[in-house]
């Protein structure tokens, strides 16, 4: 099995803040986790936090696509899983924009939904990196 996450969100915003949050990452740090992400195909990047009991806090990844400012890609590996993550930024009409995630490669459902949930909660912060 492998499967697709795609969530869209709304913003009212410009493409270029919502770039800069997709890819500064001092932005990056406010909503998902601190890092050392640079928007340069074939870097290679952490995400790290506080590790638990279940995970070592840790997400490897390596940039794959930058078309500033529409289009993202990088790989997404934890837990003995790499995914893709690809972020599709389009401006929609009075000065709001459609961010759409895709994230491919879970092997499993339980994988996939725990994604959703993740990127949700991640989510509820990203309009404060839009702020800065």
């Amino acid at each position: 099995m492998s499967s697709a996450l795609s969530m869209d969100f709304q913003y009212t915003t410009s493409i270029e803040k919502a770039w800069s949050a997709l890819t500064d990452s001092g932005k990056l740090a406010k909503w998902i986790m601190a890092n050392d992400f640079k928007p340069v195909v074939g870097h290679r990047f952490q995400f790290r936090t506080e590790p638990t009991e279940w995970w070592d806090g840790v997400v490897s990844g390596e940039v794959l696509v930058v078309e500033e400012p529409n289009r993202l890609s990088y790989t997404f590996a934890s837990g003995g899983e790499e995914h893709t993550v690809t972020w599709t930024l389009q401006e929609t009409g009075d000065g709001k924009i459609n961010l759409h995630l895709e994230q491919t490669g879970f092997s499993t459902a339980q994988g996939l939904e725990g994604a959703r949930y993740g990127w949700g909660q991640w989510f509820g912060r990203f309009e404060q990196a839009l702020e800065q």
